[in-house]
């Protein structure tokens, strides 16, 4: 079912956030076209594609992998059911196959590692070791492990994406993935899990049981706000890299992928963020908290539930045009109660002439409970009557 509401008034020009120091050999933004085979960069605040290129086709992501490995283990953080404080155990086959092997923590044939370290490991130095021992101290298996990885994938609607490793080793091309299915997977890593994100994602360096190693984002110390995501890279998959920067509450995310070197990952990247934001203008739209409408609920203890913005949005638009967005939101209902207050229940929809459509989520305001025998019966009469 669409409901639609009336078009939104768009806020004056927000100021543009200073740019950082441009690296070497830096195009100017208005010239720039990115290289890579596979490009793609959205602007999260707003929902809009800025740049796309064979986004839907599939390639083998190397340690890209480690973004829905993390991804997995935040969900269980959140849920209660991983505590980052508990330690798992190098068993003796993941230790014989795994030891040395490409990026590493260097875990000890059975030592034990906290998750806190873990996960740290995997997404600042794509440590290959620590995603089978997370993966194992999780599932019990890396097979059971990578089951769930896929249920994950289901849920977020990656269509082009299947996981057959949590490290993204070579595995004869049975792990795949596409750079629309990378945006959305960092879309719900970053939305669901802002402080777990912040915690563990952004830093340029670790130091593990003594030994110091550097994170290869090619963004880090270069770009201003970036803060993540991963690199990838073997010799099947070439060089791969899914980036994200935020600036005065603007987030953009980019994937780059089947590269042919780390040099050309490292400038084409830079110049690509640099790129998203010069190029480009933002213009509030919507700010967070505010109500867009309601939606209507069945078999709870009230018959609606207000549908709100749980962050900022923005709308996008190329430096020096205007343009006048529609806004309308939609939802699959009526809704079936419980609800949960902040629950991901509907949809903002933005219009432009000229372009595809950018689709926002928009969460219940408040928590509806489930009603009882009478919430059904008033339910009933009310179909019945059309009301």
């Amino acid at each position: 079912m669409k409901r639609l509401i009336a078009a939104l008034l768009i806020a004056p020009l927000v100021a543009l956030p200073a740019r950082a120091a441009a690296p070497e050999s830096f195009v100017p933004p208005e010239s720039f076209t990115p290289t890579a085979p596979i490009a793609l960069m959205v602007d999260m605040s707003s929902g809009e594609t800025l740049f796309s290129r064979q986004p839907h086709r599939r390639f083998v992501p190397a340690s890209l992998t480690k973004i829905m490995t993390a991804f997995v283990a935040f969900e269980l953080i959140d849920a209660g059911k991983l505590d980052p404080g508990q330690h798992f155990t190098m068993s003796h086959e993941a230790f014989r196959k795994w030891h040395g092997v490409g990026s590493t923590l260097f875990l000890g044939d059975g030592s034990s590692t906290s998750v806190e370290d873990l996960l740290t490991g995997i997404v600042t130095v794509s440590a290959n070791d620590g995603c089978v021992v997370l993966a194992e101290g999780i599932a019990g298996s890396v097979p059971r492990f990578t089951a769930m990885m896929n249920a994950k994938a289901r849920e977020l609607g990656m269509v082009d994406s299947h996981y057959n490793t949590p490290n993204g080793w070579m595995d004869e091309g049975q792990t795949y993935v596409s750079a629309a299915d990378l945006v959305k997977l960092t879309r719900a890593l970053i939305t669901r899990h802002p402080a777990l994100y912040r915690h563990y994602f952004g830093h340029a360096m670790m130091i593990h049981d003594g030994i110091e190693q550097r994170n290869h984002n090619p963004l880090y110390g270069y770009v201003e706000g970036a803060d993540g995501v991963k690199t990838g890279f073997t010799n099947q998959a070439g060089f791969g890299f899914v980036g994200s920067a935020e600036r005065n509450g603007r987030r953009l995310v980019m994937v780059l992928a089947a590269m042919d070197g780390e040099s050309h990952r490292r400038t084409e990247s830079r110049q690509f963020m640099e790129w998203g934001f010069s190029a480009w203008q933002a213009r509030p739209l919507v700010e967070q908290g505010a109500v867009i409408g309601d939606a209507r609920v069945q078999g709870g203890v009230a018959r609606s539930v207000s549908l709100v913005a749980p962050r900022r949005y923005f709308t996008t638009m190329p430096m020096g045009q205007a343009a006048k967005p529609v806004v309308t939101f939609r939802y699959k209902g009526p809704l079936r109660a419980p609800i949960a207050k902040g629950q991901e229940v509907a949809a903002l929809v933005v219009r432009e002439p000229g372009r595809p459509e950018a689709i926002l989520p928009l969460v219940a305001g408040e928590a509806v409970g489930k009603g009882g025998a009478l919430a059904r019966v008033r339910d009933g009469m009310l179909a019945v009557f059309g009301t």
